[in-house]
């Protein structure tokens, strides 16, 4: 067996060896991710930490320095299941295969985090949490739903809070599980059922606070779709304010606690009675100010009515009748029983003359008429057939279909109208060119004016 090159080129010494090979690893292992149960678990008091991450076929001596160590948010501890990110080495002086840890955190919550951020990436791309999709809450909502656990404390400060605020809202309240693995189906079988139900203006889907784990139900990817999909508004208070969860990102309206989300939903019932004071005063002002214009309306109408009156009318033209009668009484009787006959005499000697002057004038019409029918036909005849002669050939001179005839063409538009001039068409037109014996399609390839 022939020897490796690194043994041909020098004789190794553990010190060189060790160096080597710890170079090796570092270069062949970048910085990677590695779950397992803490195991010898030692504090140093120069603050770095000691231990071995094991599982069941194996385990790993572990080190992280105190810079890091300063970091952790928890205390580790044996028999802790942990995520950590670390990197390979080797512990030179006793040639001790080890990881130097990066960062640590407990598994569970880890892998919660992290699915939680997975999730809430690919439903904002899909456009779930986008605000142009989310949909105002009703301002004077009549009743509402609310899903949460029947006997936690969310529930007690939510109804507190609307009964202190709006005793007149109906809240109706569809129980579930808010934690743990049965809750998410629960908590979209009661979305199903108000959905269905179609009688609430909107959704409280609420619980208090906790853990990562306990609010981990509220994550759920098909709880999220099920409320972007629910008809009505959908409110979302889960956890406390720092806490936020997918149902929180997809949710209409997203409320830091439950009791701001019981404020948020319930109008106030002190502002709204003082809103209804202030329009109490308003509408009284313009009533009265309305039954101030009509009745001055009504006094002129009165006014008007007076002024028309029938026996307002009848004692006017009786006056009238009363001036007129009393001269007439002025004047003699023989004087008008004269005046009378003579008027009558008179209107018979012109209804007899106008007679008379009427039927010479209608015989006179009448013979003029007849003279003139006779020289009309006698002439009139003659001269129309020669007139209508004349008027055919120039028709016929006149007609496009003896133009047509002599070898010429008509173009006319898409629109039907006769081409007249090069102004009136442009480039690729559609032109119909009508010739003696049929017509033509054509299109415009180029429109020129005739130069001089």
């Amino acid at each position: 067996m022939s020897e490796t090159p690194l043994l041909q080129r020098q004789t190794l010494t553990p010190t060189t060896l060790n160096a080597e090979v710890r170079a090796a690893l570092e270069r062949g292992f970048p910085l990677f991710w590695i779950e397992g149960e803490v195991s010898n678990f030692l504090k140093a008091k120069s603050g770095h930490l000691y231990f071995s991450l094991k599982d069941a076929g194996a385990q790993v001596r572990c080190a992280m320095w105190r810079p890091r160590a300063m970091l952790l948010r928890f205390a580790p501890a044996d028999g802790q299941h942990v995520l950590a990110r670390a990197r390979v080495t080797l512990y030179e002086p006793r040639g001790e295969f080890q990881l130097q840890i990066e960062h640590l955190e407990p598994a569970g919550q880890g892998a919660l985090q992290r699915a939680f951020e997975e999730l809430k990436a690919r439903l904002a791309s899909e456009g779930l949490f986008d605000p142009a999709r989310k949909r105002a809450l009703h301002a004077f909502p009549r009743r509402i739903a609310i899903v949460s656990s029947a006997s936690g404390a969310a529930i007690r400060d939510v109804v507190s809070v609307l009964s202190r605020r709006f005793p007149l809202l109906d809240a109706d309240l569809f129980p579930s599980l808010v934690q743990g693995a049965e809750a998410p189906a629960q908590l979209r079988a009661q979305l199903d059922r108000i959905a269905m139900l179609g009688r609430h203006d909107l959704v409280l889907i609420t619980r208090g606070g906790g853990s990562i784990e306990d609010l981990f139900a509220f994550n759920d990817e098909a709880l999220a779709r099920r409320i972007a999909s629910m008809p009505m508004p959908v409110v979302s208070a889960v956890g406390h304010e720092v806490d936020f969860t997918i149902a929180d990102f997809v949710a209409d309206l997203r409320a830091p606690t439950p009791s701001a989300a019981a404020e948020l939903i319930a109008p106030s019932g002190d502002a709204l009675r003082d809103r209804l004071d202030a329009l109490k005063r308003r509408l009284d002002r313009a009533v009265r100010h309305r039954l101030d214009r009509d009745a001055q309306r009504l006094d002129r109408l009165q006014l008007r009515l007076q002024a028309r009156h029938p026996l307002t009318r009848l004692g006017a033209l009786g006056e009238r009748l009363r001036h007129v009668h009393a001269r007439l009484v002025r004047v003699p009787a023989p004087a008008i029983a004269r005046q009378r006959q003579r008027i009558e005499q008179l209107q018979a000697r012109l209804h007899r003359a106008a007679a008379l002057e009427r039927i010479a004038l209608l015989r006179k019409r009448a013979e003029h008429a007849r003279l003139r029918l006779q020289a009309v036909c006698a002439r009139g005849l003659e001269h129309r057939a020669t007139h209508l002669a004349g008027l055919a050939r120039s028709l016929n001179a006149l007609s496009p279909l003896a133009t047509l005839e002599r070898g010429y063409a008509i173009a006319f538009d898409a629109a039907g109208r006769t081409v007249q001039s090069v102004e009136a068409i442009k480039p690729d037109d559609t032109l119909r060119i009508k010739v003696r014996d049929g017509e033509i399609d054509a299109r415009v390839v180029a429109a020129r004016l005739q130069s001089g």
